[in-house]
């Protein structure tokens, strides 16, 4: 993921607030410490516990009959019928009997259950007023990198004077939990195990 520059930031103090115990910025005792601005960081709570269950039953059958018979043709199917052999005739010339079916059932079940938290940066400020956030954090343990990413925009009254805000209040969010690492390359199958699912038919 590409992060953008962050800005040169500084804060800054009135003249009035230079010799006074209290001070009028975000940082103050009484101040509004939620995130507002390009650069501020606020905190992501991911809690998700998910279920899903989707079942489907499908069932189709389908019969025909189809019978030609020519008994009278001005006399030539008795004529034919002569020179048959025996038993053959053409009082019942063509029959053809057709039927089909198909079934089909399937089922989908699915849980997820994730609990993070992650600190994430203001990046942009739409004209709307709504942040765009993004945020990154790596965790390795020995040969095992664990990776965590979330994007997407935040409006500022979502978020609590916590200053955190849930992944429900993030609008076009993108996480992102995964790993690397030799643990990880253990449980993926063999690059030739790979090529050979892709090309084989059955």
């Amino acid at each position: 993921m590409m992060w953008p520059g962050l800005p040169a930031y500084a804060r800054s103090q009135r003249t009035v607030d230079r010799s006074s115990l209290w001070s009028s910025g975000q940082h103050s005792l009484l101040g509004d410490g939620r995130a507002e601005k390009k650069g501020d960081i606020l905190t992501v709570v991911i809690e998700i516990d998910d279920k899903a269950e989707i079942s489907n039953d499908t069932s189709r059958s389908r019969s025909g009959s189809e019978s030609l018979s020519v008994p009278h043709m001005f006399g030539l199917p008795q004529r034919a019928n002569g020179k048959l052999p025996a038993g053959a005739s053409l009082d019942e010339a063509v029959t053809v009997d057709s039927s089909s079916g198909s079934s089909g059932k399937g089922s989908v079940k699915r849980k997820e259950k994730l609990m993070l938290r992650i600190a994430a940066t203001v990046v942009d400020v739409l004209p709307n007023g709504v942040l765009s956030i993004m945020g990154s954090q790596e965790v390795r343990v020995n040969f095992e990198m664990r990776e965590l990413l979330v994007s997407g925009y935040v409006r500022p009254e979502d978020i609590s004077r916590r200053n955190e805000v849930t992944y429900d209040k993030i609008a076009s969010a993108r996480i992102s939990y995964g790993g690397r690492g030799q643990i990880t390359d253990l449980q993926q199958p063999r690059y030739g195990q790979q090529i050979l699912d892709a090309v084989l038919p059955f």
